[in-house]
């Protein structure tokens, strides 16, 4: 029999739903923890272990064939070394790690500073026949691997800190932080789970802009709409009056009038068209094949963020809309959030990206669409046909090959962009457009 033949992933698989499906059938609680123990530490053996297992074993069974007291010698001791190093599995740490991160969220270029801290209770002593080694996972190929020490009870160990660079915007997976503990000969390797997972955030690049408020999204009253209210501050017609209605909103000198021709109308009140405060819908088009390249994406998100960020700032109601992910009236870093968390060729395409940023958001009164320079304004002329009228549109192109200006104007405003450096400048000639 050859050793391949057990199929070690598979045998792994089978001996861990066994442990789930026989312990609590068969065997009483306490049975059942000790083979769920025994079934994962066996789950732990290495291919080198299976590999031995299963010499050991056909050793045993040749040694009955051809009479050979030495095979069954090797069958003997290989069996006593596998049982052995399992039993050096089994267990479990005490230990308690503690991973500590400078920062949660950090912009592209930064760094954040992570330390990793080991404690042993008082109440307990780990038990280890073997030295181990914590692994900590940090975005990197790699990871972080530390040597553990023995600590006394009560005693704790603070490993050198270390640094995890922000070099693209995204989300990088701090841990878990795993303890791996085996034998001297490499035939068993476990993995004890120590510490969660923590997130780091890394934020897209912005770049300040203007003020929003003072040019393109400036209405210190509101915008008015084509809404009927009942009340509010843009005049619009009068009807006659009905039971219910507010007496301070009638029309006393055209009532006055009414009620010498038609006393049984002896009123009129005014009617309202609807002002809105201005409210900005940021939307980044998530689909890829809008860009020439990723690196125009990841442009276009930079320039959504310092747009919303400058919007908040400015104190302007913002619905940031990018690819997939979603900040309705957010704070700055919700925001940011969900600018480090939007991803390339989801969300689907720019009509639904429009339909979905208008359902959530119905008192729009501004809407910002950022793509790439694929589309060209044709497409962006028919695409913003979605969006009702009376809402001002403003759409940018990352366009790398052409310099940056308005490339159109009426009712959509096309703005070409560059590079991100060239967004403040962009934004005043949008104002003076």
């Amino acid at each position: 029999m050859r050793a391949t033949g057990f199929g070690i992933p598979h045998a792994r698989q089978w001996l861990l739903a066994f442990a789930e499906a026989a312990a609590p059938t068969y065997q009483t609680a306490r049975e059942a923890a000790v083979t769920r123990a025994s079934l994962s530490a066996l789950s732990s053996v290495t291919a080198t272990g299976w590999t031995v297992f299963a010499a050991a074993i056909a050793a045993w069974s040749a040694s009955g064939r051809v009479h050979w007291p030495e095979l069954r010698l090797i069958a003997v001791m290989g069996l006593v070394v596998f049982v052995l190093c399992c039993a050096m599995a089994l267990g479990r740490s005490s230990l308690r790690v503690e991973l500590q991160m400078s920062s949660q969220r950090i912009t592209v270029g930064g760094n954040c500073r992570v330390t990793v801290e080991v404690h042993e209770p008082l109440d307990r002593r780990r038990f280890n026949l073997v030295p181990a080694r914590l692994s900590v996972p940090d975005g990197s190929a790699d990871g972080r691997t530390f040597d553990l020490p023995v600590l006394g009870r009560g005693m704790a160990h603070r490993f050198e800190p270390f640094d995890i660079p922000g070099d693209r915007r995204g989300v990088i997976e701090v841990g878990p932080a795993t303890a791996v503990r085996g034998d001297p000969f490499g035939l068993v390797r476990r993995r004890l789970v120590l510490a969660g997972k923590r997130e780091l955030l890394v934020h897209p690049y912005r770049i300040p802009l203007p003020p929003l408020g003072s040019g393109v999204l400036h209405d210190l009253e509101g915008r008015v709409t084509e809404h009927v209210s009942a009340s509010d501050l843009e005049f619009h017609t009068l009807r006659e009056y009905v039971p219910s209605d507010d007496a301070r909103h009638i029309h006393w000198r055209s009532s006055a009038k009414l009620a010498s021709t038609r006393p049984d109308k002896p009123f009129l009140v005014r009617r309202f068209l609807e002002t809105r405060l201005t409210h900005l819908l940021v939307l980044v088009d998530g689909e890829l094949a809008s860009y020439s390249d990723p690196a125009q994406f990841e442009t276009a998100v930079s320039t959504g963020a310092s747009i919303a960020v400058r919007a908040l700032q400015d104190k302007l109601q913002v619905t940031l809309l990018v690819a997939d992910r979603l900040a309705h009236e957010p704070s700055i870093p919700q925001a940011l959030d969900a600018c480090a968390r939007a991803e390339a060729d989801s969300g689907g395409g720019l009509f639904a990206l429009i339909a979905r940023g208008l359902r959530v958001a119905p008192r729009t009164t501004s809407v910002m669409i950022v793509t790439g320079s694929v589309r060209d304004y044709p497409q962006l002329r028919k695409v913003c046909r979605r969006i009702p009228r009376g809402l001002r549109s403003i759409a940018i192109r990352i366009d790398p090959d052409n310099p940056t200006g308005v490339t159109a104007s009426g009712s959509l405003s096309a703005l070409s962009l560059r590079r991100i450096e060239d967004l403040p400048v962009l934004i005043r000639e949008a104002v003076s457009a």
